[in-house]
């Protein structure tokens, strides 16, 4: 049995919390300069680097490579990068159709978009997982799934008010028509 598997030195127990505390602060303090958008998945982008945050931590914290200073520029890199694609994004709507995803409909009312499942490749299986944890008992009750930019489905139910602003920029959302002409004259 080899025992360094399980075991570990003093120093090796020591420069782990160095390091710990080191990237810590370090994220700690890119945080705040570029703000909590940091960690958010509005964005693929978003999402891919906060994974990219997490790699370099645990690499970082269990490795002497890479060393504490080279892990630290590499979040500013990241921090940094990401910081300027948001602000970009928000300047250039090319900028913005190169780095976001397109949300897309996954179901108009009861109806599950068979198509658009595919372009997403997603299952019927998955759907229906995000339906019931969506508190969805019945579909007769979903007004719309959209699979946002992130891969999160969100789930509209009928009975709500449904401000067609919100559906924008999602494809596929001239299918809900007829589920919106529907509810308009329910109401």
């Amino acid at each position: 049995m080899n025992w360094q598997w399980i075991t570990a030195t003093g120093t090796t127990l020591a420069m782990v919390l160095v390091s710990g505390i080191g990237i810590y602060v370090a994220l700690l303090a890119l945080t705040r300069l570029t703000g909590l958008r940091s960690f958010s998945k509005m964005s693929s982008f978003d999402f891919a680097t906060t994974v990219a945050f997490g790699s370099i931590i645990a690499s970082t914290l269990l490795s002497k490579n890479p060393p504490l200073a080279s892990a630290a520029f590499g979040l500013a890199v990241l921090y940094g990068l990401q910081y300027t694609v948001s602000r970009a994004r928000h300047v250039s709507p090319r900028i913005q159709r190169l780095v976001d995803n397109e949300p897309l409909l996954l179901m108009a009312g009861e109806r599950v978009l068979e198509a658009n499942l595919r372009v997403a490749r997603v299952t019927e299986d998955d759907l229906r997982s995000k339906l019931r944890m969506a508190g969805v008992t019945d579909r007769r009750q979903v007004l719309a799934v959209v699979f946002e930019t992130t891969g999160d489905c969100s789930v509209l139910c009928r009975g709500d008010t449904l401000d067609p602003w919100l559906l924008a920029e999602v494809r596929g959302a001239e299918q809900l028509e007829p589920e919106l002409a529907a509810a308009r004259a329910w109401d």
